[in-house]
């Protein structure tokens, strides 16, 4: 059975979208969508949802639970009339949020997510959950914000962007670059692989001292991720695979490439330790500030 696309769903306009992505990504792999909603009852506060009254009185955990359903429900048929033929499935699962979805992903291709909760205590799809998420998740996990206002489905399909990602030289990049290209070949766009650095405080003055110091970093930098894509682009001849040394803050890089791109993908290093999975600060801002949907990718 081919693994599916998992989604983690709470009825609000993050974890909609982030339905509405996981979807399309299912059709594009060929793959099945499975919704799963955490019922995080009772450690989760709740407060009445949208539209109740104010002096509403508290809500029950049957009540938590029919609504957990109907919301499951509404969000099922909703995708399958979106797109007839994708086999969906849903689950309500008790627990941890984090855990839980972590435990879905395992058997799955990817795992998407809402990017930003409305507040503390309106639903499991916050930002503190989604990042102890990334962290738990070995599997790729999809981050999706949704639009700012709503977006008419087009008359005909539109041309994928490219898919950014952001590669540091120094790390093992094959998982995060098989990710890229895949999804690229997928979409039938291109790649843009973007390393942003700087000279190390104690080269500060070489430039002034010898012009040619920073060109000489540059274009090393430039002959390893070439070399990093080189069995890359012939696995996957069909793709455009651009390259982009900038200086400057790596995260600042991606994230002005990742302005027009379709996809964003970063790598956080798996770390084998009882705090939990480690997310390195360029992960971490463009998690928090790019527009696109934001992949990350688990490496060693």
């Amino acid at each position: 059975m081919t693994p599916p696309v998992t989604v983690g769903v709470d009825g609000f306009p993050e974890s909609r979208a982030a339905a509405d992505w996981a979807a399309r990504e299912a059709v594009l792999r060929e793959a099945p969508l499975r919704l799963v909603h955490v019922e995080d009852w009772p450690h989760t506060p709740f407060m009445p949802a949208v539209g109740r009254l104010e002096n509403a009185g508290p809500v029950g955990a049957e009540e938590l639970r029919r609504g957990a359903d109907a919301v499951l429900e509404e969000m099922t048929d909703d995708v399958r009339r979106r797109h007839p033929g994708l086999q969906v499935s849903a689950r309500r699962m008790p627990g941890r949020a984090a855990a839980v979805l972590a435990v879905q992903a395992a058997d799955s291709q990817m795992l998407v997510l809402g990017s930003r909760g409305r507040g503390a205590v309106e639903g499991f799809l916050l930002g503190s959950v989604g990042i102890a998420t990334v962290g738990l998740t070995a599997t790729p996990v999809v981050l999706v914000r949704p639009p700012r206002e709503p977006v008419p489905a087009p008359a005909a399909p539109a041309a994928y962007r490219d898919v950014v990602v952001g590669v540091d030289v120094r790390e093992d990049t094959d998982a995060l670059l098989g990710f890229a290209f895949e999804e690229a070949a997928r979409r039938g766009c291109a790649v843009r692989a973007v390393h942003g650095w700087s000279l190390p405080f104690a080269f500060g003055y070489a430039p002034q001292l010898d012009p040619g110091v920073r060109q000489e970093v540059a274009d090393g930098i430039a002959e390893a991720l070439s070399e990093r894509l080189s069995s890359w682009r012939r696995r996957y001849p069909s793709v455009k695979a651009e390259e982009r040394v900038l200086v400057g803050a790596p995260a600042v890089q991606v994230l002005y490439e990742a302005a027009d791109a379709d996809l964003v993908a970063v790598g956080r290093r798996i770390r084998r330790a009882p705090v939990g999975g480690h997310l390195g600060h360029v992960a971490h801002a463009v998690l928090h500030h790019a527009t696109a949907p934001v992949a990350v990718i688990a490496h060693d």
